[in-house]
């Protein structure tokens, strides 16, 4: 078969297209909603600026700290409440580990979570306008455990828009 420039290149283009499609395909079924709200896991969330930390002792005995996107840290650094739809606040967790060079101190161990609070005031409107998802080994926690999100944050930080943190100084 010969092939003319124009038609190897339609051909490249039209099975890189196919790759990219199919590659698509994959990571929309491997990306794992949280039950109730929907929330995902957000794509580059890592690279996100740090907000604070957010220890845990008992019972957890967790290292954890909180990164915001763009839009929850305008917000944070001007005071703005409500937060603004588009804040998105995700919350990492590790297992306290004792530091081998120096026993007072901790390092991260195993990742334990991933939490997630999204703002959409349309969408969760029944939730104090956040969406909440629950990550371990980045597959949704049960729903049992999605049950108590709002609640907890209601009860406890309603005056807040329904965010326990605070901007580190």
């Amino acid at each position: 078969m010969k092939w003319t420039r124009s038609g190897l290149v339609a051909a490249v283009l039209m099975s890189l297209a196919s790759f990219t499609l199919t590659l698509n395909a994959s990571e929309a079924r491997a990306e794992a909603a949280s039950p109730i709200y929907g929330v995902t896991i957000p794509h580059g969330y890592r690279k996100w600026q740090f907000v604070a930390p957010a220890e845990e002792a008992d019972p957890l005995n967790e290292l954890r700290i909180v990164l915001g996107n763009p839009t929850v840290m305008k917000a944070l650094e001007k005071n703005t409440l409500p937060f603004p739809d588009g804040s998105i606040l995700v919350k990492l967790a590790w297992k306290r580990v004792p530091s081998a060079e120096f026993g007072p101190a901790s390092v991260p161990g195993a990742a334990t979570t991933v939490q997630v609070m999204v703002k959409d005031s349309k969408r969760y409107r029944d939730s104090g306008g956040w969406g909440f998802g629950r990550f371990i080994n980045g597959q949704p926690a049960d729903l049992a455990q999605h049950q108590t999100c709002f609640a907890c944050h209601e009860a406890r930080v309603k005056n807040h828009d329904f965010v326990f943190t605070r901007l580190a100084p």
